[in-house]
């Protein structure tokens, strides 16, 4: 069995390299060998600098991954809550009664929503309020409604604000009185 030789023998021998050119990069890795020994000085290993830069490049892409994901699952575990709040708390609308229709906009779009004489009054006044449920629309205490917009403030749609009624001192027609059956 024969002896293997070295890349640098072997580079001799097929007449690539010349000996002396040979012997000089022998030396001179020699030389930074013992530099590096002496003088604890380390040698800028372009490889291991490439690596390194790699492994941050691929940490930092994990951690923004691992970021979007964890708000991913959070706006999920969002949607469950007001999906559940929805669906433990939402008013019921007897479809027989509710002859009074009471519209609204959902993004562009003005929608239809029937009820009863007390629950557009409860609308009127912010005791209610009108949220978003899937593709159909159910009807909430305003409390309820306050919670589900901390979460996802697109799914209320409707929640007027209480306002004081209390008339004006310098009201010029507050001896007239606005009847109840008036609607727009």
């Amino acid at each position: 069995m024969s002896k293997k030789l070295s890349l640098q023998e072997q580079l001799l021998k097929s007449g690539l390299v010349s000996s002396a050119k040979a012997k000089s990069i022998k030396t001179e890795k020699h030389k930074q060998v013992q530099k590096q020994r002496h003088h604890n000085i380390d040698v800028v290993d372009e490889n291991k600098q490439l690596a390194q830069q790699a492994l941050n490049e691929k940490a930092e892409r994990d951690r923004l991954l691992n970021q979007q994901h964890q708000e991913h699952l959070k706006q999920k575990e969002s949607l469950a809550q007001i999906k559940q709040l929805i669906a433990q708390h939402r008013l019921p609308i007897d479809a027989k009664e509710a002859e009074i229709a009471y519209h609204f906009t959902d993004e562009t779009k003005v929608k239809t929503l029937y009820v009863t004489k007390a629950l557009r009054e409860k609308l009127a006044e912010g005791k209610i309020a009108v949220v978003k449920e899937g593709n159909a629309y159910a009807l909430v205490n305003s409390d309820i409604a306050q919670k589900i917009s901390v979460r996802d403030s697109t799914q209320v749609l409707v929640c007027n604000q209480v306002t004081s009624s209390t008339p004006q001192d310098d009201d010029p027609y507050a001896a007239f009185e606005i009847p109840d059956d008036l609607m727009w």
